[in-house]
């Protein structure tokens, strides 16, 4: 059994890639490396340095005959994709639909694809359910969630069987903080160099904050399942910011205040995505708490800087 990764080289591409190999699946991935990194990569996998938006994408396919596809690769930068939309558009959409013509092309079993709690725009009521109504308040929450209505029309046309996973707000080993890293891995960088981080607005907005190995772990459930179907991959568990640093500080040990600067456009109050859905019907759930997750990232952060 193969599985082709886009995007295998970054955060939680990496991650994934590493736990199909331990399972014992022949893996290969496509990453054009502008946020993905040589040195996250599992050695035994065979990489191929391309934009998922290259028209040679095909050449991939028609050699590897994979029969999964895991679409990792995005534009993830909810700020980036306010300054440019079309590039977010590009990749996202665009790209992803060249993704998928290659899946019915090349008899692809199935896809998965990983969405995005921002698909969700501004909470009705919490936890979000898959149910909520789909409301994006950014172009990235658009971006990510127009390349699920062409995977159910690819599905309804060609068979081609899929999962959707939204996730909450994804940490861990590997996140880049200086590129498009979330508030976790930017707190961290700060916390073990001993600086002040910066929290944008009172800090009281909260988020569901689920460990990267969890993520990887679903995306195998996925694979795994014989239905079609979209899925909140999550903690169901509500964190404010201030909260946040404040775990990250006794886990450190060190007693600096945050700065606090002004809320930013596109940024939601209140998040956290019912996971519900996924325990009864994938079969997962998360097994790390917050504090185990955030142990990790920091020890690990840690050992590097001290190489």
């Amino acid at each position: 059994m193969k599985v082709l990764i886009t995007g295998g080289a970054g955060f939680i591409g990496s991650h994934i890639v590493d736990k199909l190999v331990d399972k014992g699946y022949k893996v290969c991935v496509i990453d054009n490396l502008s946020t993905g990194n040589l040195n996250n990569l599992n050695k035994k996998v065979k990489l191929y340095e391309m934009d998922i938006r290259d028209n040679k994408l095909h050449e991939v396919f028609e050699k590897e005959k994979p029969n999964y596809v895991i679409h990792n690769a995005a534009q993830i930068d909810v700020q980036k994709s306010i300054q440019q939309p079309a590039f977010d558009g590009d990749v996202n959409i665009i790209g992803t639909i060249n993704v998928l013509e290659n899946c019915v092309k090349h008899n692809v079993e199935k896809i998965i694809y990983p969405s995005s709690a921002a698909v969700y725009g501004v909470p009705e009521y919490l936890p979000v359910d898959e149910e909520h109504k789909v409301e994006p308040i950014s172009y990235y929450g658009i971006s990510k969630h127009t390349p699920e209505h062409y995977i159910k029309v690819y599905s309804e046309l060609h068979n081609l069987k899929y999962t959707i996973l939204r996730y909450s707000n994804v940490y861990g080993i590997r996140q880049d903080p200086k590129g498009e890293g979330g508030v976790i891995s930017i707190f961290v960088d700060k916390v073990i160099e001993k600086q002040q981080p910066t929290i944008f607005g009172d800090g009281k907005q909260t988020r569901d904050y689920i460990y990267v190995e969890d993520v990887a772990e679903a995306n195998l459930k996925a694979m795994e399942s014989k239905k079609n179907g979209i899925y909140n991959i999550s903690t169901n568990t509500k964190v404010d910011l201030n909260e946040l640093y404040d775990k990250m500080k006794e886990i450190e040990k060190i007693d600096l205040d945050p700065l606090y600067g002004e809320s930013r456009k596109g940024d939601i109050k209140h998040s956290s995505l019912d996971n519900s859905k996924a325990i009864n019907t994938l079969g997962w759930e998360p097994r790390f708490s917050l504090e185990e997750g955030l142990k990790r990232t920091i020890e690990y952060y840690n050992s590097k800087k001290a190489l």
